[in-house]
C-alpha cells in the first residue's frame, strides 16, 4: 500500500468524497477528492470553482472527510412537465460536455446525462417554452462522423416538419460543433425554423458550468428568432450576461476553455440574448425568415475527403497518398492568400487530372483566398485548384463532403462556389476585422 493509500485509509476517505485538507503552512483546501495520477505521492482535490489542485502528502497536517460520495446512479424520473400553452421546442441530445459529468473513477469528464435529464436539471427552461427532449447519440464531439451528421439531420428534419414545433435545439460538444452545425445547414434545404446548436465548455456538475446559461439562450432563440438558419448559441463574454447567436457557417471556436470561445468571422452575430430576462436583440442580417416551406432532406456525406494544412517543407507525397487511398476530394488550408509550397503544385495537378477536387482555403482567420496575385497561386490555378474565397476550412470540408455525395462530379466545383448558407461572401467589410463582441 502506498503512502497516499495508507493516509486515505486512515481517515476513511475515498475518491469522490468531499474533504478538507490542511497543509503545514496553514493553507486550507476543500473540495472533491479525485483520483491521483500514477506514481505521485500527493492528493488531487477538485475545488468548487472546477479546477484541480495537487497537495504533497508530506505537507498535509490534517485531512477530514466532510461528506461521502453520493451514489452516481440517478433514478429515472417521470415524464417532463408539460406547458401546453407555451411554444413547443424540441431538444435533441448528442452528448458532449453539456451532457457530461465527472467520472470519479478516472477523473475524466464523459457523457453521462440524457437530454431529458438536462431539462430536469434546468427547470427555468419551462418559463419560456414547452419542452420535448430526445437523446439520439451519446458521444464526445471529437468522435463525430459524417454518418452521425446524417442521423442528426434526419432527426432535426423530422421535427421541422411538425407544425407545433417552434424551433429545434441540438445539444452538442463544442470541439466540432462548427462542423456539425454547418453539415445541418447544408443537409436540410429550405430551413423553415431556427436550428440552434449549443454546448458547454464546462461540465454540467461544475459550479462554473455554462450549460444552463447556453441552453436557456438557445430556447429563447428557438422561440423568438425570426430567422430560419442553423446557428450556434454560446456565451457572448466570459460572464453570465449575454449569449451570441452566430451563423453556423461563419463561426469558429477560438479558445479551448473560455466560455466565450465561439466568434463569428468578419460577421456580426445574428442576435444577442439575455437568458435571465428573456430578451433578444437582432443585430446581423439573416438569410431567410421563418416560413411555411417544407424543408427538404439531403443528408448524404462522402467521408473520403482529406483536410490538409500547408506548411514549409510540405511533402507532395501527402497529396499523392490521398489519390492512392481513394479520396474523392481534398481541402488544403493554404498560407496567406491560399498558397502551398511550389513543389506541391505538380501533385495538385495529378489529383485534379484524376478527377479529385482540390479546394483551397486560407490559414488566416480573416481575409480571403486569392490565387491571382503571386506566381505560385497562378500555377495552382493552372493545376486545377479551386480557390474557396473566405470560406472557413471546417465549413469547406463539410460542404465538399456534402457536395460529393449529392451532386455529379462535374457539378461539384459550381456547388462549392455557390453561397448557399452564407459560407461564402463577395464582400468583406474592414470594420468587422476586429469585431467587439459586446452587446
Amino acid at each position: 500500500m502506498s503512502s497516499v493509500q495508507a493516509l486515505l485509509a486512515e481517515v476513511g476517505a475515498e475518491v469522490g468524497d468531499r474533504v478538507r485538507v490542511v497543509r503545514d503552512d496553514g493553507l486550507v483546501v476543500e473540495g472533491i477528492l479525485m483520483p491521483r495520477p500514477r506514481g505521485g505521492e500527493y492528493l488531487v482535490v477538485k475545488l468548487d470553482n472546477g479546477y484541480n489542485v495537487g497537495i504533497d502528502i508530506k505537507r498535509i497536517k490534517e485531512i477530514k472527510v466532510l461528506a461521502k460520495r453520493k451514489p452516481s446512479v440517478r433514478a429515472e424520473g417521470g415524464a417532463l412537465p408539460r406547458r401546453p400553452d407555451y411554444p413547443l421546442v424540441k431538444i435533441i441530445g448528442t452528448g458532449g460536455t453539456i451532457a457530461s459529468k465527472i467520472d470519479y473513477e478516472t477523473g475524466a469528464v464523459k457523457p453521462a446525462m440524457s437530454a431529458k435529464e438536462l431539462v430536469e436539471d434546468i427547470p427555468e427552461l419551462l418559463e419560456y417554452a414547452d419542452i420535448e427532449a430526445e437523446q439520439i447519440l451519446d458521444i464526445l464531439s471529437e468522435n463525430m462522423m459524417p454518418e452521425h451528421w446524417s442521423k442528426i439531420a434526419e432527426a432535426v428534419h423530422a421535427e421541422l416538419l411538425r407544425d407545433e414545433v417552434k424551433g429545434v435545439i441540438v445539444a452538442h460538444g463544442t470541439d466540432t460543433m462548427t462542423y456539425t452545425a454547418s453539415a445541418i445547414a447544408f443537409a436540410i434545404r429550405e430551413l423553415n425554423k431556427p436550428v440552434a446548436f449549443t454546448g458547454a465548455q464546462r461540465s454540467s456538475d461544475r459550479p462554473s458550468s455554462d450549460a444552463a446559461f447556453n441552453l436557456l439562450a438557445s430556447v429563447i432563440t428557438a422561440v423568438n428568432a425570426p430567422f430560419a438558419e442553423s446557428v450556434i448559441v454560446m456565451h457572448g463574454e466570459t460572464s453570465d450576461t449575454f449569449a451570441a447567436v452566430n451563423r453556423a457557417t461563419r463561426t469558429k471556436k477560438f479558445h479551448s476553455t473560455r466560455r466565450d470561445a465561439f466568434q463569428g468571422i468578419c460577421e456580426e452575430p445574428l442576435a444577442y440574448v439575455w437568458p435571465w430576462t428573456g430578451d433578444m436583440k437582432l443585430v446581423g442580417k439573416y438569410l431567410r425568415k421563418r416560413s411555411n416551406e417544407v424543408p427538404k432532406l439531403k443528408n448524404s456525406f462522402e467521408p473520403k475527403v482529406l483536410q490538409l494544412k500547408a506548411y514549409p517543407g510540405m511533402d507532395p507525397e501527402l497529396l499523392l497518398l490521398a489519390k492512392d487511398k481513394g479520396f474523392k476530394g481534398v481541402i488544403i488550408e493554404g498560407t496567406g492568400m491560399g498558397h502551398v509550397p511550389e513543389r506541391v503544385v505538380p501533385a495538385i495537378r495529378e489529383l485534379t487530372d484524376s478527377g479529385i477536387f482540390v479546394g483551397i482555403t486560407t490559414q488566416c482567420v480573416h481575409g480571403s483566398v486569392n490565387l491571382n496575385v503571386y506566381a505560385t497561386g497562378r500555377k495552382m490555378l493552372d493545376a486545377g485548384a479551386v480557390p474557396l474565397g473566405d470560406m472557413l476550412t471546417e465549413v469547406a470540408t463539410v460542404k465538399l463532403m456534402w457536395a460529393l455525395a449529392n451532386f455529379k462530379p462535374e457539378e461539384v466545383p459550381k456547388v462549392m462556389l455557390d453561397p448557399l448558407e452564407g459560407e461564402l461572401r463577395d464582400r468583406r467589410t474592414l470594420n468587422l476585422y476586429r469585431l467587439p463582441y459586446k452587446a
